[in-house]
Parts: structure tokens; sequence; C-alpha cells
């Protein structure tokens, strides 16, 4: 089999996207639910911190580059039966919107939201309140774009074998 450059796109297409569901399956049944163990106070700067630290070039990288991989891999699919529907709904629907989109429209505001407090400073119930503000929010925007990044992901696994047969 020659490898061709839709082969390599398609490769780092499928692991970053992997990456991603991943990142989104084990921060959803492991991380939120062990720093919701957390009091107010603990949970609140726990997560200011986590969401400081992740906004890194390696994270972005791997976060973006599934959509934009995916726009490149329609184009180069053009001609391939069947390929450019599940390309179509992993990269751009399924990861562009239910990934990207809920990302940005909705869990960074919410993490915008408790970055702009000096914690240290509030009140039990000020901790609670801005608590009860972000938790289930974020939480459910969260549990959208984990099934989205799965079923992406799943979506793009199916594309392989056809690429693969069709190159």
């Amino acid at each position: 089999m020659d490898i061709s450059i839709q082969h390599i796109i398609h490769v780092i297409l499928v692991i970053l996207t992997g990456l991603s569901a991943g990142l989104c399956f084990t921060w959803g049944n492991a991380v939120t639910p062990g720093i919701g163990k957390l009091d107010d106070l603990g949970f609140l700067m726990a997560f200011q911190q986590m969401n400081r630290v992740i906004l890194n070039p390696t994270f972005f990288f791997v976060f973006i580059g599934p959509f934009f991989l995916g726009i490149i891999n329609l184009f180069l699919s053009k001609n391939t039966n069947g390929v450019v529907w599940w390309l179509l709904l992993g990269s751009v629907i399924l990861y562009g919107l239910g990934v990207i989109l809920v990302t940005v429209l909705g869990n960074v505001p919410l993490n915008e939201m408790i970055d702009q407090y000096a914690l240290e400073t509030l009140d039990k119930n000020q901790l609670k309140a801005l608590r009860e503000a972000f938790e289930n929010k974020w939480n459910r925007f969260h549990v959208i774009r984990m099934v989205s990044a799965i079923v992406s992901f799943i979506s793009l696994l199916i594309t392989t074998t056809q690429i693969t047969t069709t190159i």
C-alpha cells in the first residue's frame, strides 16, 4: 500500500480525535467526580488551576486540530463514496459543533466566570453560590462534548477502513 498525504492526514485526524475523546472521557469520569468531592473552595481552586494549565499549545493543537484536519480530509475525499458523509459527521458536525462549539460557548464562559475571582477572599456563602452557578452547568456541557467526541472518534474509525481500501 502506498502512503499518501491523505493517509497521513487521516491517521493524524483519528489520533487527535481519539486523544480529545480520551481527555473528555477521563475528565468526565475521573477528574470532575474526584474534585466534586472537595469542599467549595477546594473545588473552585482546582478548577481554576486546571483551566489555567490546560491552555497551552499542545492542548490547542490536539483540541482544534481534528476540526481543521477533518475539513482538509473532506476535500481530499470528495470523490470517495461514503467516506465524505462519515467525515462530515465525525469532524464537522460532531466534533466541530458538539465539542468545539459547546466548549467555546458553554464551558469557556463558565471557566472565565470563576477565573475572575480571588477565591481565598470569598466567604463560605459566596463560594457556595459560585459553585452552584458553575458546577452543574459545566458538567452538562461537558457530557455533550464527551459523547460528541467519542461518537466522532467512532465515525472516523469507520472511515479508516473505507479510506484504506479506496486509496
